[in-house]
């Protein structure tokens, strides 16, 4: 984006806080902006995270893995995406969101491929870790962009933080592509499949990193605060407690799925045309949530929305677990891939209708953190579980913590009444 780009954004922000003022300027840049952000939660959750749930069944054959060691990958990278959220809050006061968020899609592209490299399981672990924190500086500094950009288009903020994290299914979509087509049935087949997504996360990186240096010059230096508090002492993490435990339970329960649900189908005989059809259609659907859930995130200012997406993840955790037919699964990928990512973006437009923006890396960066202590303990709980109990009673644990989940996120009230 040039500067006239620029120029129009900053615009759209000082509207923005005019009351008086009716009409937006085309939102066609932000919009377009938004969706080259996307692609780095492409990589840091489409291709780092879930496209291993792809790669599980041949690495588990060749290497022989218990199901306990197969989720430890993604406990070891669910553990590395903790200490980046952690870490967070304190690099942003010292370094741009977009620089951070260029760091972590390197430390992803140069990550990725090295698994293509090795193949003893503490090598393997130190590789899923490191990358989690180069997922974490994505995944956060790529939020708190998306909610200034969302400030600087109000009435289509739902639709730009969906837009931003939806951008996950097109790292899945592609993920279900470049896997099957990389794999081979011999010895250490699957290296080559990690080659590839470090490819795929070079090409993203180049289009995504430019979106967030616009948006950091363009937006991010405001001083305009969020909707609805003025800038004042920070706000108490226990004000929305009850969402973040919600949350927390969100990681355990929907990554259960994510890691599994691939070796559950495997397992029921499923083939791989079916397998293929669930993980593209659960991508399509993840791109396709940010229009459906866009006007429901900017109404809903409480845990209603983490409440409801919580609920229905439930029921598409536990169909397959349960309807051994490949039309039951292909409609679990449409429903867990609509919500999914809706989840997530609902905690970031809890933070930008509630929080004043100073706050929003902390807001956010607080919701990372109890997302990955979900998913430290969710692959390894679910994973125990399916070598005890199998994997449909794996399946049935993470439905249940969706559940519980559901609940306490619809004890959250909203922390403002204005904005």
């Amino acid at each position: 984006m040039g500067p006239n780009t620029g120029r129009q954004l900053a615009g759209e922000q000082k509207w923005a806080t005019q009351p008086a003022c009716r009409e937006e300027v085309d939102a066609l840049p932000s919009l377009v902006l938004a969706v080259r952000l996307s692609l780095g939660s492409a990589i840091a959750l489409g291709f780092v995270r879930f496209s291993y749930a792809l790669l599980l069944p041949a690495m588990k054959a060749d290497l022989g893995w218990t199901f306990t060691e197969a989720g430890a990958m993604n406990t070891a990278n669910a553990a590395g995406y903790l200490i980046g959220a952690a870490a967070f809050p304190a690099l942003a006061r010292r370094c741009r969101n977009s620089a951070l968020f260029a760091a972590g899609a390197y430390v992803a592209i140069i990550l990725m491929a090295l698994c293509g490299l090795v193949s003893e399981m503490p090598v393997l672990l130190a590789q899923r870790l490191v990358a989690g924190i180069g997922s974490a500086f994505i995944f956060i500094s790529g939020g708190v962009l998306a909610a200034r950009l969302a400030t600087a288009a109000r009435r289509r903020a739902g639709l730009i933080l969906g837009l931003y994290y939806g951008g996950t299914g097109y790292g899945i979509v592609l993920s279900s592509i470049i896997v099957p087509a990389t794999v081979r049935p011999v010895p250490h087949g699957w290296q080559p499949a990690w080659f590839a997504l470090g490819a795929a996360c070079a090409v993203c990186t180049l289009i995504a990193r430019g979106a967030a240096r616009s948006i950091d010059d363009a937006v991010a230096a405001s001083s305009a605060s969020g909707p609805g508090r003025a800038i004042g002492h920070p706000t108490a993490w226990s004000s929305f407690s009850p969402a973040l435990f919600g949350y927390c339970l969100f990681g355990v329960g929907y990554i259960g799925y994510m890691t599994f649900v691939v070796a559950l189908l495997r397992s029921e005989g499923m083939s791989q045309s079916v397998v293929f059809t669930f993980y593209f259609t659960l991508g399509v659907a993840t791109i396709v949530s940010a229009s459906l859930w866009s006007g429901f995130l900017d109404r809903v200012r409480g845990g209603a929305a983490l409440a409801t997406f919580n609920a229905l993840l439930a029921l598409a955790t536990i169909v397959p677990a349960f309807i051994v037919h490949p039309v039951a699964v292909v409609v679990s990928a449409a429903i867990f891939g609509s919500t999914f990512l809706s989840a997530v973006a609902s905690t970031t437009a809890f933070v930008w209708h509630n929080l004043p923006s100073n706050e929003w890396s902390r807001g956010i960066s607080a919701f990372t953190i109890v997302f990955a202590l979900g998913q430290i303990a969710g692959p390894v709980a679910i994973g125990w579980a399916a070598d005890n109990k199998g994997l449909e009673r794996g399946l049935g644990y993470s439905c249940a913590a969706l559940l519980a989940g559901a609940f306490l996120a619809a004890l959250q009230r909203r922390l403002t009444r204005s904005g």
